[in-house]
């Protein structure tokens, strides 16, 4: 099998992606047509989510049909809606008796603060997501749900940078792939959990495009919020932020298997963004079991954190400029000359 490092190496597996360049902001449609048993793990203290409490064990739904990913704060979760239409004249759906009922849980961020406030993913943009999907690589950067997405607001939306949205895979020999798709839309800054240095983040507070080494470019999040002004500051940096996102994998999973995976790919975000799960994120990941092969869980659940924060650094690497924020790529990065801000 050809592995392009998405989350559509899973076979069964669809991405759409539809977005508002102008406005900012946008929604990307995890769809698997034949269902697949999902779990989530929500640890964020201001989440937005719809249809979560029938993922958990204990609740009659097994299967669910699409996640839907989406900008736009509470008002985005209306991109679901549009999910549902489609997968109901797909014929895709729960059997009630008088109707088929997709299920299409969902997430949202807030990128109200960046582009246009007033223009936000809603139904019509959530169906357009649908008929754009395909088991291609979806498109990584300023692209569906990451196309507002910021890091780094401690010191303010004019000291954050840009982010996005990212796709990761994992084969083992067994035939097993782990997938994992995210929107990084994060208060704090996020780090290579290779090298433990931050990535993107809150910029330092420097005037005039002088030259600057790399350990002053980033103000550091957690450094900042120790101080005075930091503390202050938490004030304005809440309620912009949430990471988003979906782990799957082809193998089989119950319920409580899936949860377990969710919890486990949540790690990815502990290891990749400073601080994390705050009260002011409203973090949240889906997880989705697809297929028939058996594997031990503990696997899964030790590869879920490193598939997801792949992702989650191809989010911001693959970021572009915008808003009037910076992203990794317009930086001018050099280990020898320092950084051009």
């Amino acid at each position: 099998m050809n592995i392009t490092n998405s989350i559509t190496d899973i076979p069964g597996i669809l991405v759409g992606q539809a977005e508002n360049d102008t406005a900012l902001t946008g929604c990307t449609v995890i769809i698997c047509k034949d269902g697949a048993v999902g779990g989530v793990n929500q640890r964020g203290g201001a989440p937005g989510t719809r249809e979560t409490d029938l993922l958990r064990p204990m609740h009659m739904v097994q299967k669910v049909h699409a996640i839907m990913l989406a900008g736009g704060s509470a008002y985005g979760l209306d991109a679901a809606s549009g999910a549902m239409q489609y997968l109901e004249e797909q014929k895709i759906g729960v059997n009630t008796g008088p109707a088929l009922v997709p299920i299409v849980p969902s997430a949202i961020l807030f990128d109200l603060g960046l582009g246009d406030a007033h223009t936000r993913p809603d139904k019509q943009m959530g169906y357009t997501a649908c008929l754009k999907a395909n088991a291609e690589k979806p498109a990584e950067g300023n692209h569906g749900a990451g196309t507002g997405a910021t890091v780094g607001k401690i010191l303010g939306m004019g000291q954050a940078m840009k982010s996005g949205l990212g796709t990761s895979s994992m084969e083992f020999t067994s035939g097993v792939i782990v997938g994992s798709i995210v929107a990084v839309n994060a208060m704090g800054d996020i780090i290579d959990y290779k090298t433990n240095e931050i990535v993107a983040g809150a910029r330092s507070i420097v005037k005039g495009p002088i030259k600057i080494g790399k350990d002053r470019l980033f103000a550091n999040t957690l450094s900042v919020m120790q101080s005075k002004l930091g503390q202050a500051a938490l004030t304005f940096a809440g309620k912009q932020n949430t990471i988003i996102g979906v782990i799957a994998t082809n193998a089989a999973l119950d319920k409580e298997g899936a949860n377990k995976f969710a919890e486990a790919a949540s790690n990815g975000i502990a290891i990749s963004t400073r601080p994390a799960f705050t009260m002011l994120d409203g973090d949240t990941i889906f997880s989705l079991a697809t297929g028939k092969k058996q594997v031990d869980l503990n696997l899964l659940c030790a590869f879920a954190p490193i598939v997801f924060a792949e992702a989650m650094l191809n989010a911001v690497r693959k970021a572009e400029s915008a808003g009037g924020l910076p992203a990794v790529q317009s930086l001018n990065i050099s280990e020898k000359e320092g950084i051009n801000s």
